[in-house]
């Protein structure tokens, strides 16, 4: 459902609960919380793929919309403001792990010719992924994991719209893509995971 289908009275009662959290009513904003909670979890978690780290992301994005909001305009609805604010956190929380993993891989060289460089193997940081806690469904795990390994850009658009059901208008605004590179990047995903999915699901 697009903004301009969304119901007047919601948006008009987030509005109110903007105001009234501007004019120092924090209990407003647990109302807030409270409605897109699951939302932006939900969100953070295909993105991040991870229970801990979309938790993690969930929160500070929950944090930085409170201490945002005296700059919200009251023109796009609170909803596609505060999955902007979640996208941009799980971008740059991508983008760090990737920093911190490679950091962590241990080269190992061959010591059955003794040059150094020659041979070697990768161990990765065995960190335990937490995907497993959160499902327990084979199929989800699979799709989970075919999402995982999209680049940032298609994983954005692929979970905003195939799994959060956002419209093209909603996901331009969140994402900064114009609608043709939305679209494109769409189709490549889409593509992929069909591949990887293939006689799976």
């Amino acid at each position: 459902m697009s903004e301009e289908q969304a119901p007047i009275s919601t948006r008009e009662q987030e509005f109110s609960w903007i105001r009234s959290v501007l004019n120092n009513d924090r209990s407003a904003f647990d109302e807030l919380v409270r409605r897109y909670q699951d939302k932006v979890f939900n969100l953070c978690f295909r993105m991040m793929g991870d229970y801990e780290e979309a938790r993690d992301c969930a929160q500070e994005t929950f944090v930085r919309a409170y201490r945002a909001l005296k700059d919200f305009r009251f023109e796009a609805s609170f909803s596609t403001w505060i999955l902007t604010i979640a996208v941009n956190i799980c971008r740059n929380r991508l983008k760090s792990l990737e920093h911190r993993y490679r950091r962590s891989m241990l080269r190992i060289d061959s010591f059955l010719d003794g040059t150094e460089g020659s041979s070697s193997i990768e161990i990765e940081d065995p960190a335990p992924n937490a995907l497993a806690q959160l499902t327990k469904k084979a199929q989800d795990q699979l799709l989970q994991k075919a999402i995982d390994e999209l680049p940032h850009d298609a994983k954005i658009v692929t979970v905003l719209r195939d799994i959060e059901g956002l419209s093209y208008e909603e996901i331009v605004r969140i994402t900064g893509y114009n609608p043709g590179t939305v679209k494109s990047k769409l189709a490549r995903a889409r593509e992929h995971l069909r591949q990887k999915l293939k006689g799976m699901i």
